[in-house]
């Protein structure tokens, strides 16, 4: 079974990730669980999960696709945040933005280190 996933840095971060994201939305309003709860939480769980797929695909370009998708779901998740504090369930902190802002940056460099390999391969 291919496991590298579990060891790469942005699984890593993004499964605390997710850890961070249900303790954040078990104090949300309770009218939000089909809602924001609910959205947020699936965002968070798709960016693992798509690494995980990912990195268990045969070719490298199938990898860079999921990686992508990866990190479309963070930047869901990003805006469901913005809600989320604009509605006022939460107040922004600078440690989960950056959180958010170092996985994307993480995500960015593999998917642009994976193409150049492509081009030169």
């Amino acid at each position: 079974m291919n496991k590298r996933h579990k060891r790469m840095d942005i699984w890593l971060l993004s499964m605390s990730l997710v850890e961070e994201i249900y303790a954040l939305t078990h104090a949300f309003p309770k009218d939000e669980k089909f809602g924001l709860i609910s959205q947020m939480r699936r965002s968070a769980v798709s960016i693992p999960s798509n690494i995980a797929e990912g990195a268990a695909r045969s070719s490298e370009r199938d990898f860079i696709r999921f990686l992508v998708i990866a990190r479309g779901s963070l930047m869901e998740l990003d805006t469901q945040l913005i809600i989320s504090n604009r509605l006022g369930y939460y107040c922004l902190t600078t440690e989960l933005e950056e959180h958010v802002e170092h996985l994307f940056a993480k995500m960015n460099a593999l998917i642009n280190t994976l193409k150049r390999s492509l081009v030169t391969a």
